[in-house]
């Protein structure tokens, strides 16, 4: 009866936390250890995903809660009841936030921390939203709503840190090293560090798709989970080595495209082209909005004859999906020499944040 009232009592704080609606309920988890896609690797030059980019990398709970201060509900996130060795760190960021050795249990349902892993990576921001004054906390990189601080939690400064699951990531201590947080595995000296095989490779397969302007769907692709390397090119034309000037009369035949790196055990190539079929329209033959040409048409270029099978049969669900009026006109070709394009056009609208994009990740 007391867990039940806390429950209620709690759902209606959490309301008063956001700017709309509480997010989404959904059944208690336990977290599931870190799929390891990449080393963290946190420099002052980070840029934050843009907007479109972070609600195709974050579930729909976690980009209302960092992207929008929504809060979870408690006792149903998570990390609330997590016990194990390990650190916390930012969704989106990657940057560090708390350590399990500063979690305790505050009987709120959230996670909460007594202090931060590294002060420096939080911003402190007066909240007066909704008829109380409170201290929101943000991170500092990753500019994602953690939750608030209060003043009312154990140890010498008698903070209360009570997070979110839904902006956090945990990470256990036996894989601090391999995920890239070495330094802090000496807070936990009795864990044996996960060391990987330094001659072993990871699985890495390679996609070429093209849909229009290249910038706006490189910025989407790259925050994809599963996703390596990204960058931007020509291909399926006849001119060896082609300029960004040449390609743009529509002689050379190229299409702008995106060559894309992934790890096919957390991407499975099937759902990268579901990904692609979203962020533009594949019926429009030579045309994205306002980019028209042949170079702008929209293209599959398989390298292999897996890749064409799954090609095939994700543009064929995709035509009898009536998503769109027109049919799907998407080219399946085989993939020819790539051409990567000029250096500024790589990364584009991370080095200009307000730059022309005509993609959006559709539901």
């Amino acid at each position: 009866m007391l867990q039940r009232a806390l429950i209620a009592l709690f759902t209606l704080m959490a309301a008063a936390c956001s700017p709309g609606s509480t997010a989404a309920a959904e059944s208690p988890k336990k977290p599931a250890p870190p799929k390891i896609t990449q080393r963290y690797n946190m420099t002052d030059d980070y840029k934050k995903p843009s907007k479109d980019a972070l609600k195709a990398s974050l579930t729909r709970e976690q980009f209302q809660v960092t992207q929008e201060c929504g809060t979870e509900p408690p006792f149903q996130n998570a990390y609330w009841n997590n016990h194990a060795e390990g650190i916390y760190v930012d969704i989106v960021s990657g940057e560090p936030l708390f350590s399990s050795l500063d979690k305790y249990e505050s009987g709120t349902g959230w996670p909460s921390f007594s202090k931060p892993l590294d002060p420096k990576n939080l911003v402190e921001v007066k909240d007066s939203a909704h008829g109380m004054v409170r201290t929101e906390v943000r991170s500092k990189h990753g500019d994602s709503h953690l939750g608030h601080v209060f003043d009312d939690g154990p140890g010498p400064a008698g903070t209360r840190f009570c997070m979110n699951s839904a902006s956090l990531r945990f990470v256990p201590a036996e894989m601090l090293a391999e995920a890239g947080y070495g330094q802090y595995a000496k807070l936990f000296p009795k864990i044996k560090q996960n060391t990987p095989d330094p001659k072993a490779s990871p699985a890495r397969e390679t996609a070429l798709l093209a849909g229009g302007c290249f910038w706006g769907m490189e910025e989407i692709i790259r925050a994809i989970p599963g996703v390596l390397e990204t960058d931007v090119g020509y291909t399926g034309g006849t001119k060896p080595k082609p300029t960004y000037e040449e390609v743009c009369t529509g002689r050379t035949g190229h299409a702008e495209a995106v060559r894309v790196v992934f790890d096919p055990k957390v991407l499975s190539y099937e759902a990268l082209l579901g990904y692609f079929f979203r962020m533009h329209d594949p019926s429009t033959p030579n045309r994205q909005h306002n980019d028209v040409g042949t170079q702008y048409r929209s293209a599959i270029f398989y390298t292999n004859e897996a890749q064409k099978t799954v090609a095939e049969a994700v543009k064929a669900k995709a035509n009898k999906s009536g998503k769109w009026k027109a049919p799907v006109s998407t080219q399946i070709a085989a993939a020819t020499e790539f051409y990567t394009a000029e250096s500024y056009h790589q990364d584009y609208l991370v080095k200009n944040p307000d730059g022309y994009t005509c993609h959006v990740l559709s539901d």
